[in-house]
């Protein structure tokens, strides 16, 4: 599994593309994964036939475990024959010192923009029986059960859980940091890993010993908890329809939004504020735009022009458009505009943002938005898309619903929810009549907007989206 930046430490197998027995050449995707930034396709470096994949779909795994193992032919370089989309640690520690220095040389980014660090790494040696050697290079990769065996009886020299006396327990640092969140003490875990490494699973299983000693008492605990089992999208469902509760587990993009949502609720101050007014001039407009020959092939919609009615008001009020370092106690001004729209996708909200929105033009807004919407909804979002946003626009109309209250997205200033627009009846020119009206919500944070800079920043808005040739005179 390779490092694909922003400092993640695993990533979901979300489908394969291979199976064993398949030809692959460098270069082609063999699989998809999701990180809790967005959904990634892995590229293999290696030219030759698939020998395993060793994690199934909707397993979350690591990062530099190994996931797939490829036969290439050159039984006499084990590093390369056993080829992974990430390098990760050898099963056996025979010719591990001597092949030390040239596998980290070799070791190449697996991803356009990612990979693995360059740095060469010393990894103390195992005490394991070394892996049976038959010529094959994949043979050298360990089998993954999918459930651990039950650990034998500790040899003599180790403690009962399976460590030597004295000695460190041996864990990856993302296991190291999960243990201790969960304050479980690493010497106190019975090992199932290769070599007698405490994986996942193994804290996972004793901090449910630890909740319920009572149950480990009547019965002997299992080795994998079952919260720590991946669930397949298709087990979510009740086995039998007069099932009370389903639980689903909170992974990848839904998880990493619910956590900034709780920091952003009790980090930055919300205040929120809501306008009414009439669109009718707006929807006009859309249409006569639908019409120009030369927008033709566009895609004119309400969402364009309250996109750019939003980059008008940042041009009258510019101190909107900033954010708050914590660190240092200052306000830092952005002068541009990376325009977040929040997407929400099969796999939960994400909001990716147009870079330098404030330079485009109609029509390259609109073709920016097209393929930011048609990205989130096909899931290949990039990390680097949803990077660096400052105000964001949320359209909860599309579900025709009038208005909310929406949560910042963390480091942005503002977020701007878009209701329903509705023929109502309106007051114009002394008259009831039928009009296009929307109420608009802005929340913002109060640390650097106050009531009067928000008031202003969205009574401009809707005074451009309620008579739009603002956006010529304002602009």
């Amino acid at each position: 599994m390779p490092d694909v930046g922003e400092g993640l430490t695993e990533a979901e197998i979300l489908k394969w593309y291979v199976q064993p027995g398949d030809t692959v050449t460098d270069g082609q995707v063999v699989c998809e994964v999701e990180t809790a930034k967005a959904a990634v396709e892995l590229p293999i470096p290696f030219d030759g036939t698939v020998h395993a994949l060793l994690f199934e779909e909707g397993t979350t795994v690591d990062v530099g475990q190994v996931i797939i193992s490829v036969q290439t032919g050159e039984a006499q370089a084990p590093e390369a024959a056993a080829a992974a989309v990430a390098p990760a640690p050898a099963a056996a520690p025979v010719a591990a010192e001597a092949a030390e220095e040239p596998a980290a040389a070799a070791r190449q980014p697996v991803l356009v923009g990612y990979g693995v660090s360059q740095a060469s790494t010393k990894r103390r040696p195992r005490k394991a029986a070394p892996a049976a050697q038959n010529g094959s290079a994949a043979a050298a990769l360990p089998a993954v059960p999918a459930q651990p065996e039950a650990a034998p009886a500790a040899p003599a020299g180790l403690n009962g859980n399976g460590h030597a006396a004295g000695e460190r327990p041996l864990a990856k640092p993302p296991v190291r940091k999960l243990a201790k969140d969960l304050g479980i003490d690493l010497a106190a875990v019975v090992p199932t890993g290769e070599g007698g490494v405490v994986t996942r699973e193994d804290v996972h299983a004793a901090a449910a010993a630890a909740i319920t000693p009572q149950t480990a008492v009547s019965a002997p605990a299992p080795a994998v908890s079952a919260a720590a089992v991946p669930v397949p999208a298709q087990a979510e469902a009740p086995a039998a329809g007069d099932a009370r509760e389903t639980r689903v587990p909170v992974k990848g993009v839904r998880k990493v939004t619910a956590q900034a949502m709780v920091n952003s609720a009790f980090t930055a101050p919300h205040v929120t504020e809501f306008i009414t007014f009439d669109v009718t001039r707006t929807m006009k407009l859309v249409q006569e735009l639908k019409e120009d020959p030369d927008l033709a092939g566009l895609r004119i919609n309400p969402l364009l022009l309250i996109a750019k009615a939003v980059l008008v008001a940042i041009r009258r009020n510019p101190d909107v458009n900033a954010s708050w370092d914590e660190a240092a106690q200052e306000i830092v001004l952005k002068h541009y505009v990376n325009l977040g729209i929040a997407a929400a996708t099969p796999r939960g909200l994400i909001v990716p943002n147009i870079k330098d929105a404030h330079a485009k033009t109609l029509g390259e807004l609109s073709t920016a938005l097209s393929e930011l919407v048609a990205t989130a909804r096909d899931g290949k979002t990039s990390p680097a898309d949803m990077q660096n946003g400052t105000i964001t626009i949320t359209n909860v109309g599309v579900f025709g619903v009038d208005t909310g209250t929406p949560i910042l997205n963390p480091g942005e200033s503002a977020i701007l929810a878009v209701g329903a627009i509705k023929l109502q009846p309106w007051v114009h020119k002394g008259k009831v009549k039928p009009r296009h009206v929307t109420t608009l919500a802005l929340s913002f944070d109060h640390r650097l907007i106050d009531g009067e800079l928000g008031s202003k920043f969205l009574a401009d808005i809707a005074a451009v989206l309620e008579h739009p040739r603002r956006l010529v005179t304002w602009a």
